[in-house]
């Protein structure tokens, strides 16, 4: 399982201009499963952080700058 950097995620969705709904949407999850995920009250899958930091253009060396594994 895999927990976020809640401040480096949402600065980043901030610095990029995109909602909880594109997460949600780029996750194929609701945006209250979005939320929470952003929100660390639940954990996503490596997967969902991979497509989470392709919407945000995070490159592969920054990653554990803003996920947890």
């Amino acid at each position: 399982m895999v927990l976020i950097n809640t401040s480096k995620i949402k600065g980043r969705l901030a610095e990029k201009g995109l909602t909880q709904k594109d997460v949600a949407g780029a996750l194929g999850v609701s945006q209250t499963t979005a939320n929470h995920f952003i929100n660390n009250t639940r954990p996503m899958d490596l997967d969902e952080a991979e497509k989470l930091a392709a919407l945000l253009c995070i490159k592969p060396e920054e990653f554990q700058v803003y996920f947890f594994i």
